[in-house]
């Protein structure tokens, strides 16, 4: 009697499932190499935070403005720009609600949709202005308000093309058209800086909008970003990734343009307000860059009615001797580009239509003074989470997002394995079914 084999023990059986694991084997390894590729990505992507306004970005997530600078080193003159700035002098809130002679109290900002008309503006330096025209209303707010005889600055955020206009000395004309003193325009999805030794609606060459405190961030509950403040007297160089100086003195001990100051990390701020707290966590993390020349240590910030000013100058208890200078030129990739180096690409981040509205500018009190907006709070958020939410290590993204190169050389060790096992039991099964 003949006895037919079991179907497993078949040669040809054997063989079919011996292919049949080695494609299941490729076909697993080459889905793990895939997913290997896609972590570090997906992993960088969230360790780069981005403010937005109405829409859209303040700069692409691998900026330079959005990058944690807690761990970076002091820089080495760290002490004596300090002093220079001023060590017993105080941090100060320039922003807020009502109104101050007449004005608004820190910066106003617009925001149109695309539909917004493009105007001629003129410009006294014109030959380091972006050209116009630009999509600025006629009632455009104006740093200081209409009669300011300061700076005079518009800020313009166009929510169709996600691009900013800024303006420095800037006076509305008759025939809807704008003169200026000068005018930068910004692609809030670019890394791009300005052409070097170019000056911008700042005096630094940086934009403003992005270092701003802003009350919607702060509402809710965090701000990602770096931010902007003056210092009375300044070094005429700058710092990447600032473009421009404006001061005739080369003393190497005054604070250049673009110089990076954060607070110290032992400061303790338990004692201070929710809001308080955030602002001062963002200076711990993010800090702030020299921007321009005014009074020292002057924090720059939305002018919005839900500010409560009583509370803001809480912050001037903060002493100058409580920061330090930051040494951020290991970040530098490109002279022209604010991308930090080892840092992830980004595509563009997509435009969200909003409709035209203006930051909350004060009404019209007739007081000459501050005047403290009693509103309550949006958000209440503990500083524990506060904290969790901004102390992500960018500092290690910087250094790269993770090497699948060790994960798919196992998996093909793996496969190999796999290979080599099935062969070695397809020619044991053969010399067990030749022997006697």
């Amino acid at each position: 009697m003949t006895v037919k084999a079991p179907a497993s023990s078949r040669p040809g059986v054997r063989r079919t499932g011996a292919c049949t694991l080695v494609i299941i084997s490729l076909v697993i390894t080459l889905f793990m190499a895939n997913l290997a590729q896609r972590q570090p990505a997906a992993r960088a992507a969230t360790i780069y935070n981005t403010a937005a306004v109405r829409g859209c970005p303040l700069f692409p997530a691998n900026n330079v403005w959005t990058y944690d600078i807690s761990r970076l080193p002091v820089h080495p003159n760290s002490a004596n720009f300090v002093a220079a700035i001023g060590l017993t002098s105080h941090l100060h809130p320039d922003f807020g609600a009502g109104l101050y002679n007449g004005g608004p109290i820190g910066f106003p900002y617009v925001v149109v949709p695309g539909s917004q008309p493009y105007v001629p503006v003129s410009f006294g330096y014109a030959g380091e202005s972006d050209p116009g025209p630009y999509p600025i209303p006629p009632n455009a707010p104006i740093e200081g308000g209409s009669q300011s005889s300061g700076d005079r600055h518009v800020l313009v955020v166009d929510s169709a093309t996600c691009k900013l206009y800024e303006m420095y000395a800037s006076y509305p004309q008759g025939n809807g058209s704008w003169r200026a003193g000068s005018g930068a325009v910004w692609n809030l999805n670019s890394d791009a800086l300005r052409p070097a030794a170019w000056t911008s609606a700042d005096a630094a060459g940086l934009p403003i909008l992005p270092g701003l405190v802003n009350y919607d961030e702060v509402a809710a509950g965090a701000i990602n970003h770096a931010l902007r403040f003056t210092v009375n007297a300044t070094q005429n160089t700058f710092l990447w990734p600032a473009r421009h100086q404006a001061s005739s003195s080369g003393d190497p001990n005054l604070p250049p343009m673009g110089l990076r100051l954060r607070l110290k990390a032992g400061v303790n701020i338990s004692s201070f307000s929710r809001t308080n707290q955030i602002i001062l966590t963002a200076l711990k993390h993010y800090g702030m860059f020299v921007a321009d020349n005014g009074n020292s240590w002057n924090l720059c910030g939305t002018s919005d009615n839900r500010w409560n000013n009583e509370d803001l100058h809480a912050l001037n208890s903060i002493p100058g001797s409580d920061f330090e200078v930051v040494d951020e030129s290991a970040l530098q990739m490109n002279a022209n580009s604010a991308q930090v180096a080892g840092s992830p690409s980004f595509p563009p981040s997509p435009t969200v239509s909003a409709s035209p509205a203006h930051s909350p500018t004060a009404a019209p009190t007739g007081t000459h003074a501050p005047q403290a907006a009693r509103t309550p709070e949006v958000v209440e958020v503990k500083q524990n989470n506060q904290n969790t939410t901004l102390s992500t290590d960018q500092n290690s993204g910087s250094r790269g997002t993770g090497n699948p190169l060790p994960f798919v050389l196992g998996s093909i060790a793996l496969l190999v394995s796999i290979i080599i096992g099935t062969a070695l039991g397809i020619k044991r099964r053969k010399r067990l079914k030749s022997s006697p």
